[in-house]
């Protein structure tokens, strides 16, 4: 009978090796030991007639061994090592194991490298493992997972002969149909269950693909995505799998410029790698929306890990699909560049260029067809993106290692019509002149060029006019628009010159082709899109300073004497821009300004 019993040190003779593994026993209690097999550095005394009864290998390396030393034989480089080699002898020697999702492949692997074939005896040990693989592993997702990392400690070229990988993979992209076509029907039943239940009902698999290698979870994720697996729970995937491992990357890293200097560590490695592959497999289709938040991160990951460039422009399109959507505190990327500005300014650009080819080639794609409302979705669009830009140069301003060419290359790249108003570009403008005191005069003038000053609101109009940072051209512009406003204001005829002039400009010229003269109609069309708002704008700022007025008269129609000064003050503010005397009225004007110096700064204050 089979026994598993110590073998005792009295009985051993002087030639007997030395054991050093638990399963070096003598198995037969009357028979001793013939063979010695060595795996790994550790040697087991064995009986040669069950294995070579069994073992394919064993047998013809006896044969070949004859009339030599066959009592002592090594397997190199056996899949597994010595403690699986120790469960297929048990099998040869008929003792009982289990057989287990984490044992079966290296057992598979074993009987492969063995040769345990149905040749040799019916239900060997590969018979056995497959019949285990398949009634057990393949029937579960969990299992075949949990199969399948274990094969990551299996040599390659073994595990893919005898495709244990591909029967895995396989098997777990069909499961996942399947769980997708259970979570449908309890989908429907979950409507009056809670949301957490309904988000179980999904893809409860996401948190066990994690565990598997990067090279394992791709050939998944490509699996799943043939099968018609959805997209979003292939996202929910994707999202897991890099929380779950690059979680131990510090946010502190981004702003230590010595460590950008230094030879990447191996995890660094690993981890550009699992970047560059996640961002692979991210679905395609239009209707797959990825959170905006996990881009910027994946983004902000691959910049750090140094990844290939066209992973980071694949992400960088990705973001600009959707740029209308991002947050302020999404686009403040730092820079890893030492000496430079403190933020990532050139992919904020790089994401701007795409925003606006994407705009283009919807406005292309709609060609011949016109919004019938007053903004098309594509304006509405790049008006949004605009006033997160401005924002953004507001937040950048104050960066002393900001140069001057990326800070104009950043409102330059976006057009005349992306703004309504230029209070947000504006303050950003004077936020760099005060952070930059060392500027020239020639690159103040460059830079204040950039700003419209008909597009300031009245606010804006009044600090502008007291900024002495700003060059004076650009003090006495403002200071004219403001006339004509005033002008414009009183005669009732708010901005109508000027939206004649705009439309009389626009005027298609004959000798255009059919596409340039649809090109400018467009053009013209959003030109006067963009002028309604602008005046809509203004008229709701001249509401407002009516109902201040009324209110005013309303609370001072006892004290006449009171109307009439300030009335008279208002006639005053007006007679500087006009009459012969105006050099001498606009001087004495600019000189009253100390006069009211708390007005002004608090409403310095208020706009910057």
């Amino acid at each position: 009978m089979v026994s598993e019993t110590s073998l005792s040190s009295s009985k051993r003779s002087p030639a007997t090796p030395k054991f050093c593994n638990s399963f070096t026993t003598r198995i037969f209690a009357d028979v001793a030991g013939d063979i010695t097999i060595v795996v790994d550095g550790e040697s087991f005394l064995l009986h040669k007639f069950p294995l070579v009864t069994l073992s394919g290998k064993i047998r013809k390396m006896v044969a070949e061994a004859k009339g030599s030393n066959v009592s002592n034989l090594e397997l190199l480089n056996f899949p597994g090592g010595h403690q699986t080699f120790e469960l297929a002898m048990k099998f040869c020697y008929g003792m009982n194991f289990e057989i287990t999702t984490f044992n079966v492949a290296r057992l598979l692997c074993a009987a492969e490298y063995l040769e345990m074939t149905e040749e040799y005896r019916e239900q060997n040990l590969i018979s056995r493992a497959e019949i285990y693989l398949n009634e057990i592993v393949f029937q579960s997702l969990q299992k075949s997972v949990e199969v399948l990392s274990t094969c990551e400690m299996l040599p390659p070229d073994i595990v893919d002969e005898i495709e244990i990988s591909n029967g895995c993979v396989e098997a777990i992209a069909m499961n996942a149909c399947k769980e997708q076509l259970v979570s449908g029907l309890s989908k429907l039943d979950c409507d009056g269950e809670s949301r957490e239940l309904k988000e179980d009902c999904v893809a409860w698999w996401v948190e066990d693909l994690s565990v598997l290698s990067i090279d394992y979870f791709q050939r998944v994720i490509c699996a799943m995505g043939r099968m018609g697996v959805r997209s979003d729970s292939i996202i929910a995937s994707l999202m897991h799998y890099a929380q779950s491992s690059l979680k131990g990357i510090g946010k502190c890293q981004f702003w230590n410029p010595s460590r950008t200097n230094s030879s990447p560590t191996s995890v660094e490695k690993d981890q550009k790698i699992i970047v560059e592959t996640l961002v692979s497999l991210m679905p395609t289709d239009k209707s797959s929306s990825i959170p905006l938040t996990f881009l910027f991160g994946m983004l902000k990951m691959a910049i750090m890990l140094g990844a290939i460039i066209p992973c980071r422009l694949e992400l960088e399109r990705r973001i600009a699909l959707r740029l209308e959507m991002v947050s302020l505190d999404d686009l403040l990327i730092p820079s890893l560049q030492s000496g430079d500005s403190l933020f990532d300014v050139d992919t904020v650009h790089r994401l701007l260029v795409n925003f606006l080819q994407r705009v283009e080639e919807e406005e292309t794609e709609d060609y011949g067809y016109e919004s019938d409302g007053f903004c098309s979705s594509g304006h509405g669009s790049l008006l949004k993106v605009g006033q997160l830009i401005d924002a953004y140069l507001a937040e950048i301003a104050p960066d002393p290692y900001l140069s001057l060419q990326k800070f104009i290359a950043l409102i330059e790249i976006l057009p005349d019509y992306a703004r309504v108003i230029d209070d947000g570009f504006y303050r950003a403008v004077d936020i760099y002149l005060k952070a930059h005191p060392a500027l020239t005069e020639q690159e103040c003038k460059k830079l204040c060029k950039l700003i419209d000053c008909q597009k300031l609101s009245q606010e804006a109009s009044n600090h502008a006019a007291q900024n002495d940072r700003l060059p004076l051209q650009m003090v006495v512009q403002v200071l004219y628009f403001e006339q004509l406003r005033l002008k414009n204001a009183m005669s009732g005829s708010l901005g109508d010159g000027l939206l004649s002039q705009r439309i009389s400009s626009g005027v298609p010229s004959a000798a255009m082709s059919p596409r340039d003269n649809y090109a400018s109609l467009r053009r013209e069309n959003r030109e006067l899109k963009l002028e309604i708002s602008r005046m809509r704008v203004r008229l709701s700022e001249l509401e407002k300073e009516q109902m201040f007025m009324k209110q005013g008269m309303i609370d001072k129609a006892g004290n006449g004497r009171t109307f009439l000064t300030s009335l008279s003050k208002g006639i005053g503010r007006i007679a500087i821009f006009s009459g012969q005397g105006g050099g001498k009225r606009q001087k004495s004007g600019r000189k009253s300004r100390g006069l009211e110096g708390k007005t002004g700064r608090s409403r310095r204050h208020s706009v910057s």
